[in-house]
């Protein structure tokens, strides 16, 4: 099978603007993330809407394709700038141009849940720990994911899932195995086509998650399970937390 990575990176953001141009250890966000996932894969590529970013990304000798500035998604990027590519992949994996610290081993991972024909779309999630706070837990910004026993997702949510009936909730973390949801996307090629083109769902608008929308209309997502502990970059706050995270790594 073949693997593409598109890396969508938008210039404006509400709570961080020129995020993928932000220097961290001596680096734009953007080129950290573009070589975590280059040689991992077949072939990677930074989809953008701005020509900074296109300039930077041209500047360290990545591949970047130009795209509309009215995609609602990165969903929708990723699909305009894999057309662009003028040839096949199997599968496109869509990279947050926010997560500098991407691993390989998250990468297949996610490769590795496409070994099953009937996986439409694959996710990353990792568990929660016993020691972790409940605050973590129940914090709405981080998605938690219900897996069957196929490794599939039955459901993503903001709220708690499951509910643990009968135990106190401060002791939920010690009964039973949660999973936060890594937003790392997978698809098989025509089905990326297919999704772009869906309307918004009623769940989605709900809990104001895009996956919902898939597992609504009958598409299958495949899970697979990451012990890495990476920090997604949403703020000017997440930015230091990285920079410090990165000494650590260098150390």
């Amino acid at each position: 099978m073949k693997f593409i990575a598109i890396i969508p990176a938008r210039y404006a953001s509400t709570r961080f603007p020129a995020k993928p141009l932000a220097m961290l250890g001596g680096k734009t966000v953007i080129e950290r993330v573009y070589e975590q996932v280059a040689g991992v894969l077949d072939d990677a590529v930074v989809a953008t809407d701005d020509s900074r970013i296109y300039d930077a990304v041209k500047a360290f000798g990545g591949k970047v394709e130009m795209t509309s500035t009215a995609h609602r998604s990165g969903t929708d990027r990723c699909w305009e700038a894999y057309q662009k590519q003028g040839k096949q992949y199997d599968v496109v994996i869509n990279v947050q141009g926010d997560e500098p610290f991407i691993q390989r081993s998250q990468l297949e991972a996610l490769k590795g849940c496409f070994a099953d024909p009937t996986t439409d779309i694959a996710t990353l999630v990792k568990p929660f720990s016993a020691d972790d706070p409940i605050s973590a837990l129940e914090n709405p910004n981080s998605p938690k994911v219900v897996i069957d026993r196929d490794m599939r997702a039955l459901y993503f949510s903001r709220s708690v899932i499951p509910y643990l009936r009968g135990v106190e909730r401060s002791e939920w973390l010690k009964h039973h195995t949660f999973y936060k949801h890594i937003g790392i996307y997978g698809f098989r090629a025509d089905v990326l086509r297919a999704v772009t083109s869906l309307p918004q769902s009623t769940l989605e608008v709900a809990e104001s998650l895009e996956q919902l929308r898939w597992l609504e209309n009958g598409y299958k997502i495949g899970v697979g399970i990451s012990e890495v502990e990476t920090i997604g970059i949403d703020t000017p706050e997440d930015l230091a937390r990285a920079e410090e995270f990165l000494k650590n790594l260098n150390r």
